[in-house]
Formats: C-alpha cells, sequence, structure tokens
C-alpha cells in the first residue's frame, strides 16, 4: 500500500468514526448531507490535516469525486492566481485553530477558476481539544465579475472623465491664450489710435479743433486703460469697476499736477462681466472728466469717487465741490449725450444735483447687471 493510500484509508477511517456518531437518522448528518451548501470536515489530528467528509455539494462545485478529495488537504484547490496571502492567512488560523472566514481564488478539477467565500471553524471536544475543522464554501463567482466589470466601467468612465477633462482644459487655455492674444492687439490698436490723436491736435491750430481732438483722446485712453485691465487680469470674464475708477481718476487728476485738488474715494470690489467694461468706463470718465472741466482744473477743489453696491443697487457716485467757470456748451452736450447713451445701454438711471459750488452725479444700476 502507498503512503497516499495508506492517509486516505486513514481518512476513511476516521471518517466512519465520525458517522458513527451521528447516524444516518441524526439531523445534523442528514442536513450536512443534504444541504446546496458546499461542506467538508478535516482531521488535525492527521498528517497534514486531510478532508474526511465533504458534502455531494462540495464534489459539485469542485468537479472532483469523493475519491479524489477524501485524504487530501484542500490546497488541491489552490492555483497559479491564488492570492498567496489568504493562503498564509487561511493556515495562520488552522494552526492557531481560530475561525477564519476569508475570499480566495481556487480552481475546480478541469482548471476552471471560481471565487470561494471560505469560513472555516475548529471542532472542539468536551476538553476543549481540536478534533476536526468544519468548512463551508459558497461560490460568489457571479458576484465578483459584476464587481469588476463594475470597476473598469468605473476605470474607463474615469479615463473617459479625465480625457474630456484634458479636452476641456486645452480648449480653455486655447481660448484663453487666443482672448489674450485679442485683447493686446486691441490694446495695441488703441494706444495707436491715441497716439495719432494727439499727434494730430498738437499739430492742429485751431482752438476747438484741439480741445475736440484731446477730448477723443481721453476716451480713447479710457478704454485702453480697460483692455490693460482686461489684459493683466486672471479673470478675463470679469471686471473690476473699482479697480478701473481708483487707477482713472489718479490718471487724470495727476495729469493735470495740481496741488490744490483733493481727491477722496469710497471704493468696494465690484465685479461686472467683461462684456460691459467699456460702458461702465466711460461712465466713469465722463463724471469725472465733467467736474474737472467745470472748475477743478482752474480752480482746484474737492472731488469724492464712490463705487460700491449699497441698498440692493450698485452705484457709481462722483461729487465736486469748486467754484464753477464757463464751459464750452458743445463739450458739455456731448459728455452728457456719452454718459446717458451708456447709461441707458446698461439700463442705468443717472440723477444730477447742485447746492451751490457742490455737485452731486448719482448713476445707480440693478444689481443683476453684475453678473452674467
Amino acid at each position: 500500500m502507498s503512503e497516499f493510500d495508506s492517509s486516505q484509508q486513514d481518512a476513511r477511517d476516521a471518517a466512519k468514526r465520525l458517522l458513527a456518531l451521528h447516524p444516518s437518522e441524526d439531523p445534523f448528518a442528514a442536513a450536512f448531507k443534504a444541504t446546496r451548501m458546499p461542506m467538508l470536515i478535516t482531521d488535525p489530528a492527521q498528517d497534514d490535516n486531510p478532508i474526511i467528509y465533504c458534502n455531494s455539494a462540495f464534489m459539485k462545485l469542485t468537479g472532483y469525486s469523493e475519491e479524489e478529495l477524501i485524504g487530501r488537504n484542500c490546497r488541491l484547490l489552490q492555483g497559479e492566481e491564488t492570492d498567496p496571502s489568504a493562503v498564509a492567512k487561511l493556515r495562520a488560523a488552522v494552526e492557531a485553530a481560530e475561525d477564519v472566514a476569508l475570499d480566495i481564488l481556487n480552481y475546480r478539477k478541469d482548471g476552471s477558476k471560481f471565487w470561494n467565500a471560505l469560513f472555516v471553524s475548529p471542532v472542539r471536544d468536551h476538553t476543549g481539544e481540536v478534533i476536526y475543522f468544519f468548512a463551508s464554501q459558497l461560490d460568489f463567482t457571479g458576484i465578483k465579475i459584476k464587481e469588476q466589470e463594475l470597476a473598469d466601467a468605473r476605470r474607463s468612465a474615469e479615463d473617459e472623465v479625465a480625457s474630456r477633462t484634458k479636452d476641456l482644459r486645452d480648449a480653455l487655455l486655447a481660448k484663453t491664450m487666443l482672448v489674450h492674444e485679442v485683447d493686446h492687439r486691441v490694446k495695441n490698436n488703441l494706444l495707436t489710435i491715441a497716439s495719432i490723436v494727439k499727434l494730430q491736435a498738437r499739430s492742429s491750430e485751431d482752438d476747438v479743433v484741439r480741445r475736440t481732438l484731446y477730448s477723443v483722446l481721453n476716451r480713447v485712453e479710457a478704454l485702453s486703460t480697460v483692455q490693460r485691465k482686461l489684459f493683466t487680469s486672471s479673470d478675463l470674464g470679469r471686471f473690476d469697476v473699482a479697480d478701473f475708477a481708483k487707477d482713472l481718476i489718479q490718471d487724470l487728476v495727476g495729469a493735470l499736477n495740481r496741488d490744490d485738488i483733493r481727491v477722496t474715494t469710497d471704493l468696494s470690489p465690484v465685479l461686472v462681466p467683461s462684456v460691459k467694461a467699456s460702458a461702465l468706463a466711460l461712465i466713469v470718465n465722463e463724471l469725472v472728466v465733467d467736474a474737472v472741466r467745470r472748475g477743478l482744473s482752474d480752480g482746484g477743489g474737492e472731488i469724492h469717487l464712490q463705487v460700491r453696491r449699497t441698498n440692493g443697487h450698485f452705484v457709481i457716485r462722483v461729487t465736486d465741490t469748486t467754484t464753477p467757470v464757463s464751459v464750452n456748451p458743445e463739450e458739455e452736450v456731448f459728455g452728457r449725450l456719452m454718459l446717458d447713451t451708456c447709461a441707458k445701454q446698461l439700463n442705468a438711471k443717472v440723477e444730477r444735483s447742485r447746492d451751490g459750488n457742490r455737485t452731486d452725479v448719482l448713476v445707480t444700476m440693478p444689481v443683476e447687471m453684475s453678473k452674467d
């Protein structure tokens, strides 16, 4: 008799002793045989802890016959892709005589793989000594395949999202570069126009023509400032009216080089869509230039600029206190026409009031104007 045959005989003897304790009419034996859950029993008292009993469900699951299973260790179900860490965990639990539940990839007799939800538990006698190990199996290959399909689908979706995100990021970068290039060209064109107008104004001997050209130059420079702000902004879609107004009043008043003009401001960030920047820039420009034209450039005085949201509205307000001087009627009319036209474009309301040497112009816009 070979060594394996001897071990198999020992395993069969152990099975007989076990069955002797549980005759066929025993509910335990009947349930063990009839259940659809694959089950087996091993004998740790024998070398290599062999299988001594298994039910028909286990044989059906693995494809092995009882003759092929009895006397063999359960490792015959392991294969090339079985996780070594799962095997080590199972071995450690058996050596420590502890319960263990784990998922492990096993192989049938024909070489096909199945995912096994394995539960192993020691069986002890009245003295506490381990006399058997009981193991149950559950084939959850279908669930595992679905999990893998879901994981693959998730990875595929994530890859697709990453690809689309990259495409959108690249498109946005290209668009941003294009907008920057367009802004840069517009800015350069405005500077060129300003230079031409300035050259023409300086060479003109007609006082009316010269004043008219400088008036045009002033507005072109205001628009040029807008483009500069947009070109250097990190957010091409937004324009900060307060930031622009601060620079503009400093440039206009600073160019006069007058120590008797006192400038105060009340500014808070008000971001508006960039498409409305030009009209707003011209409104601020007309308000400040009008105050300069009516006396600040001659006798000095005070000018206060306010840009903020208040009482549910977005307001631009310029208040000046100065000794009035005579103003060219045509310039004044055209300045008001520019202001009213831009205000109408933005659905804004313009209110003017004068009290002695103090003039107040308030431009009020609905707060929705500052949204896209």
